[in-house]
């Protein structure tokens, strides 16, 4: 149906957004300016406490400073409610009191059909409910008591039955006077090939209502009471009112409790999401019977940022999520993600809320993996990766799937991540932090074993630092002090700082601040300590950092740049002491002399490479390398 110009201009302009969004938020009267139309409330639409959802009644527009939701007030009834553009806009009408356009007689046809179906659906769910109380669902009523449902959980979900026979349902929606083709239309009974009468589609099974975001009854699910039958559950067919591939159980009453700041948790079926509803864990959807598709996916994103999926612990569980990997990257972004929680072999969430209570489903759930995690289980488990083909092959695996990631930020995030689980699994130094890009420094880069390590880059051999020979944890101390006073400074060291790692917990904490670009407790208390320090506070690019941006530049990565010699010239003097036997042989004094030579040049960045001091320079180096090796020699254990 098509709408005339200015139709929804009046409509917004009739009706402030504060109105519509009020029925959902609880304002908050200090913060906002009601006399403005300027409203701050917690935000409907992710779990906070503070209240960051702003919504302008002038602009006629809200937005969100925490999960960046933002729109305009049929936006917020589509995304809020789950409603259809024109559903949304009838409902603002009525609002504004503005009768909607006229339909055309086929728009009109179309709403007075599904209304009709909504009627018959809704007399389905009363039959239902009835035959549960009856002696024919005696049978149903124990199973459900005996996988611990009571009675107002059955009265909540509006439970049902029925009864084993052919046309029960049919013959007594017909003799309430539907006519008979809305009985097939709405699923409810199908017609016999042979042209015969129509029968139920539903016999001997408990029955689940499944409805819409509205709330309104589309379809039913049933789970089969025979333990021979075909299908133990069965799901209505796709109609008018119900698209499978586009619909969620319990979708509006999990859109309630997300907005109340429950999680989003997305379980196998119907007695999963039932079982964690009662367990207090009520904002549990599930898919109808097949595997999520991508409507589904982007449903349960309107509703939450970051859904956790709860997977039966099974084999047939695991390929599920292994499934929703390849459908979730490409669309997966900021405010796009999924996380997962895979419940122990053998077990459902009623089996582990009964055996443990909901505490131990809530902290299953608290756990739960990020995506990023399941996609490395997926590449790496049960396989060896014991040749550079092997490891060229995850290499391109896992590139290709980051490849499907549209957003370049979270593109970035996942390569960094996955860089570090390569780190870890294929010869990283035990609680060393990996490089950023192994493209640039590789994955055995500056410290693999038997590597000489790498000179002070030129253009920073000429710094405030080289004038002196500070020990380690001073050095460690100006580089921190400089990237805190210099944040900008941090992206170009970031791989660097990330090798920093300081024995120290609180400086360790601070470096962990610096990169993510927040400041905790215990990085503040550092930072104190290490500013406190005179040596530090000497430094002009730290006393005013705004006027010394180039020479802290320059400082910074002469201070690393001896940082690390230092500590490659002592791991390869604790290396060079456990191989030496008698005399050391002409590889490792070549190594030691390597070592040597990289250390004295950040030490000493004024005897360059090609500078008149060549014969100087590498005088001091051989002295350096005669120290070290009188050093390997007092250190030798063969000694």
């Amino acid at each position: 149906m098509s709408l005339p110009p200015g139709f929804l201009d009046d409509l917004r302009a009739r009706v402030p957004i504060s109105r519509v969004v009020g029925r959902k938020v609880t304002w908050d009267l200090r913060k906002s300016n009601q006399a403005k139309g300027d409203w701050w409330a917690p935000c409907p639409f992710h779990a906070e406490k503070t209240a960051s959802f702003h919504v302008d009644d002038q602009k006629g527009f809200y937005y969100c400073f925490g999960c960046h939701a933002k729109g305009d007030a049929l936006t917020f009834l589509k995304e809020a409610e789950g409603l259809g553009f024109m559903d949304a806009v009838a409902v603002l009408a009525s609002e504004a009191g503005l009768p909607m356009p006229e339909r055309t007689p086929r728009d009109q046809a179309r709403s007075d059909r599904r209304t009709e179906l909504v009627e018959v659906m809704d007399r389905a769910v009363r039959w239902f409910r009835m035959q549960l109380q009856g002696g024919a669902g005696t049978a149903a009523w124990d199973y459900l008591a005996g996988r611990g449902l009571v009675p107002a959980t059955l009265e909540r979900f509006e439970i049902g039955f029925a009864p084993d026979q052919r046309q029960a349902l049919f013959r007594h929606l017909v003799d309430g006077g539907v006519a008979e083709n809305l009985v097939v239309e709405c699923g409810l009974a199908a017609r016999p090939e042979d042209g015969g009468a129509p029968y139920d589609r539903f016999r001997s099974r408990i029955i689940f209502p499944i409805r819409d975001p509205r709330g309104r009854v589309v379809s039913f699910g049933g789970r089969a009471m025979d333990p021979n039958a075909r299908a133990k559950y069965l799901n209505g067919p796709e109609t008018t009112l119900f698209d499978k591939g586009r619909t969620l159980y319990n979708i509006g009453p999990a859109r309630s409790a997300v907005a109340k700041g429950q999680m989003l948790v997305v379980a196998e079926g119907y007695m999963d999401v039932i079982a964690l509803a009662q367990a207090g864990i009520e904002g549990a959807v599930a898919p109808l019977g097949t595997a999520v598709t991508e409507d589904q996916l982007r449903l349960m994103w309107r509703v939450s940022p970051e859904p956790v999926i709860a997977l039966d612990g099974d084999a047939a569980g695991l390929r599920a999520a292994m499934r929703l990997i390849d459908l979730a990257l490409p669309l997966t972004g900021p405010g796009q993600a999924l996380r997962f929680a895979l419940l122990p072999a053998g077990q459902d969430p009623d089996d582990l809320i009964r055996a443990g209570g909901p505490t131990a489903m809530r902290s299953l759930l608290d756990k739960a993996q990020p995506l990023v995690d399941l996609l490395w289980l997926r590449e790496t488990e049960g396989r060896v990766f014991d040749s550079p083909e092997r490891r060229a092959a995850l290499d391109k695996a896992l590139a290709d799937a980051v490849a499907r990631i549209p957003d370049p930020a979270t593109r970035d995030h996942y390569s960094s991540a996955l860089r570090r689980k390569q780190w870890e699994m294929f010869g990283g130094r035990q609680g060393a932090r990996p490089p950023k890009d192994p493209g640039k420094t590789g994955v055995r880069g500056n410290w693999r074993r038997g590597a000489a390590p790498q000179a002070a880059l030129p253009q920073t051999r000429a710094s405030r630092l080289a004038a002196t020979d500070p020990g380690e944890a001073l050095i460690e101390s100006m580089i921190l002090a400089l990237c805190a006073t210099h944040p900008n400074l941090v992206d170009l060291v970031e791989p660097r700082l990330e090798r920093l790692d300081p024995t120290d917990p609180g400086r360790a904490a601070l470096v962990h601040d610096l990169l993510s670009g927040t400041l905790s407790d215990t990085g503040r208390r550092a930072l104190d300590a290490v500013l406190a320090d005179p040596h530090v506070r000497a430094l002009p690019a730290v006393a005013t950092p705004n006027s010394f941006d180039d020479e802290a530049e320059a400082v910074l990565l002469n201070a690393l740049d001896r940082l690390e010699t230092k500590r490659a010239a002592r791991q390869e003097i604790t290396r060079a002491a456990a191989e030496i036997e008698g005399l050391a042989d002409e590889g490792l004094t070549w190594r030691v002399t390597q070592s040597a030579r990289a250390r004295q040049q950040a030490d000493h960045p004024a005897l360059s490479d090609d500078g008149d001091l060549g014969e100087d320079r590498d005088a001091l180096a051989a002295q350096l390398a005669e120290a070290l090796r009188n050093e390997i020699w007092r250190k030798s254990p063969r000694r």
